[in-house]
């Protein structure tokens, strides 16, 4: 028998052992895996819940169930409507942001074609080519600055550089050397005069310097000004097409002139402010540019002395180093206005901090502006409702009023902003809240509550935060101003919080030492009178002919242990119309709104009040004054008689009405009405701490059964006889159901 055959023979023979051994194995698997997956099916049969049995509704059902029907068909429209509109505005920021990434390439494309052009042969020699016309147009242009005129009066003579990227002809370097020194001869002066050749980083061209003054015909100075009007350029386009024209329409307007414009360098640098040489002309507030450093940075002009300028820095300072270059921009710091900015939290200058992606904005202000001449104002007349009691009645604030809210740290000014802010809903009222070295998460919090009542969309936010710097807290509260003056000027009005002018202050007071400047009382610089003078002078009321507009300041300030004979406390009482004061006693006595009647005060009083308020209230500040009187004499257990009891009694339960909770701001003309029930003594019956039921019971009833009454209580125009008998009737009423 072949071998071949033996060998098949014995492995069919192994496929049978391994099949009878491994069978057994196999069948065990798979049973275990069935019967794991039918306990599966049966715990999951378990879970599932008992098929309700059908209940076809009731013919007496039907229409409660069609209302539930209605109301959850109009709940799902409301949801789709508000999931339509969160996807259009997210489809405009897309297609903004899209534009925008276009726009920066397209501006990256642009430079280095231009880049890359100008450094052409055939560009380097028609420019060389244009070298005598160059020379005649700058010596047409150079003249003496009045910086220049102290410099020559102090020292005698001028430094005149002429700067090329390759050698000039030696009668074109005669011509501007005879040129310098005849304009210096002129004034008793002399030049010294340098020549660099063969400067790289100009690429192509020359620039004359004379003092501080700059006149540029280089491709650098040419690059500049082209990647400046394309990254300022607006986009307000809606395709790409028209972006692109719109490009090409910018480069075409760049004028090809020589360029004039001053230059400086950074002596030193440190804690957020430098000082400059050179700049010999530049005004105090002036924007100046860091040349030297990776990404643009910009400062202020704070201080002008004979021989340095004193700058603050907007933002990190790491990268501005000692002999940096820094240019004069020619223009006043300013900040982005208008209405992209509602409903967003951004830094003082104009950059978000929200993660909302870029503002829209193309306008801009200047942070420091002349404030409205007394003839271009008219007197507060026009309530700003605040929503709460204790202030509507006691203490009104118009619209155009400077009202100060003072007290100690933790005693609720905050709240009183941010309540009147969300009282301002449907009122027509553009509100900016400015926080000055808060922390991040109060402020995080703040917009959120505001968010949470609808506010945000009439509320901008600028934040100088704790961490930032002090420049940049120092210029917060200017910066929010220039951003309500934009709509003041266009007829609007505007309520701006700044919480608070303490911290600014003390941004001042650093800045200002930083500075060396004298310091005074408390180390405070002797002009902080006029910081904040000219800051709140700023809020006002227009009149009719210049646009009606008005800006309402609520300046914050935190006092020591109630301390408001303090320097800063008194500065700011002087400016304003009135003071807020929240004492910490009434406070911790569970008084909120702590308002201290006694302290606080509104010099604009009854005019900014509708007239049903004023009627009501006339008389509840002395009731208050006389409790508060007959409430520290009984304190010492003395005996009193009935008109003193009934005296205290009335004032413990008008205390108690003026108790408000946060983010409960309420209508005038309830405040009026629950004012006016104490008063008369419809609340009598009622312990004061059960004042809130008696407000929710009086107000529930009268907006229910008594509608005509109370839409003339809305009306707010003063009680005729009619009507104050018509609402004593109703109390009367609703006395008798209580």
């Amino acid at each position: 028998m072949p071998r071949f055959i033996f060998t098949i023979i014995n492995f069919l023979l192994l496929l049978l052992i391994i099949y009878l051994v491994g069978r057994k194995m196999i069948v065990n698997i798979f049973r275990g895996r069935k019967e794991r997956i039918n306990q599966s099916l049966d715990i999951a049969s378990q879970a599932l819940p008992e098929p309700e049995e059908y209940d076809p509704p009731k013919p007496e059902d039907d229409e409660s169930h069609k209302a539930a029907l209605e109301e959850e068909l109009a709940i799902r429209k409301k949801k789709l409507a508000d999931l339509k509109v969160k996807f259009e505005n997210e489809s405009e920021t897309l297609r903004r942001e899209s534009l925008l990434n276009s726009r920066s390439n397209l501006v990256q494309l642009t430079m280095d074609k231009a880049r890359e052009y100008m450094k052409s042969e055939e560009f380097l020699q028609s420019m060389k080519d244009q070298e005598d016309k160059v020379a005649d147009r700058i010596l047409s242009l150079i003249k003496l600055t009045p910086g220049d005129m102290m410099y020559l009066e102090k020292k005698g003579k001028l430094y005149v550089s002429l700067f090329s990227s390759y050698p000039l002809k030696l009668t074109t370097i005669g011509r501007i050397h005879q040129a310098t020194d005849k304009l210096l001869e002129d004034v008793g002066g002399i030049t010294s005069f340098r020549i660099v050749d063969d400067e790289e980083g100009l690429i192509g061209g020359f620039r004359l310097r004379i003092g501080d003054t700059v006149y540029d015909y280089t491709v650098k100075d040419r690059l500049y000004m082209l990647q400046e009007a394309l990254n300022d350029m607006p986009i307000k386009e809606t395709t790409f097409e028209n972006m692109l024209n719109k490009m090409r329409k910018t480069v075409d307007k760049i004028k090809i002139d020589v360029d004039i414009f001053q230059l400086g360098r950074v002596l030193s640098v440190s804690d957020g402010i430098c000082w400059l040489d050179g700049l010999a002309d530049i005004m105090y507030g002036e924007l100046v540019e860091f040349l030297d450093t990776p990404k643009k940075m910009y400062g202020m002009v704070m201080d002008v002395q004979p021989d340095r300028i004193g700058c603050m820095i907007f933002g990190k300072f790491q990268h501005i180093e000692t002999y940096s270059r820094v240019r004069r921009l020619g223009r006043m710091a300013e900040t982005p206005v208008g209405e992209e900015l509602l409903g967003r939290v951004i830094s003082p200058t104009g950059e978000p901090i929200d993660g909302k992606g870029r503002i829209w904005s193309h306008d801009t202000r200047p942070i420091e502006f002349a404030a409205p001449a007394i003839p271009d104002r008219q007197p507060v007349k026009v309530p700003l409702e605040t929503g709460i009691k204790a202030i509507d009645a006691l203490v009104p604030i118009g619209r155009g009023q400077r009202e100060l809210i003072i007290g100690d740290r933790q005693t609720g000014k905050t709240s009183i902003a941010v309540d009147t802010i969300i009282n301002q809903k449907d009122k027509d009222v553009i509100c900016i809240y400015v926080a000055i070295g808060q922390k991040e998460t109060t402020v995080a919090s703040i917009v959120e509550q505001l968010e949470k009542y609808g506010a945000m969309d009439y509320t901008t936010v600028v934040c100088s935060s704790a961490s930032d710097s002090a420049s940049l807290q120092y210029i917060a509260p200017f910066a929010g101003t220039a951003m309500g003056e934009y709509f003041m000027y266009k007829g609007k009005d505007v309520l701006i919080i700044y919480d608070d002018l303490s911290k600014h202050a003390i941004a001042y007071r650093e800045l200002s030492l930083l500075l060396h400047r004298p310091s005074g009382r408390e180390a405070y610089p002797g002009d902080i009178f006029y910081l904040h003078s000219r800051l709140l002078e700023r809020s006002a009321k227009l009149s009719d002919e210049a646009g009606g507009g008005s800006i309402t300041a609520l300046p914050i300030i935190e006092t020591l242990a109630g301390d408001i004979s303090a320097y800063i406390p008194t500065n700011v009482i002087s400016i304003t119309d009135g003071q807020i004061f929240l004492e910490s006693d009434l406070f911790n006595s569970g008084q909120r709104p702590a308002v201290n009647v006694g302290l606080s005060v509104s010099r604009v009083g009854g005019s900014a009040q509708t007239k049903l308020m004023k009627q009501v209230a006339s008389n509840l500040r002395t009731g208050l004054a006389q409790y508060r009187e007959y409430a520290s004499f009984t304190q010492f257990g003395a005996d009193i008689d009935e008109a003193t009891r009934k005296t205290l009694a009335t004032g413990e339960r008008m205390m108690a009405v003026l108790r408000q909770d946060r983010f409960m701001p309420i209508p005038t003309w309830e405040q009026a009405l629950l004012i006016y029930a104490v008063s008369n003594g419809a609340a009598d019956n009622y312990d004061p701490g059960k004042i809130r039921d008696f407000e929710k019971k009086l107000l529930d009833w009268f907006t229910s059964s008594q509608k005509p009454l109370c839409d003339e209580l809305k009306t707010g125009m003063k009680m005729s006889k009619e009507v104050k008998a018509s609402l004593d009737s109703a109390l009367a009423e609703f006395g008798k159901l209580a």
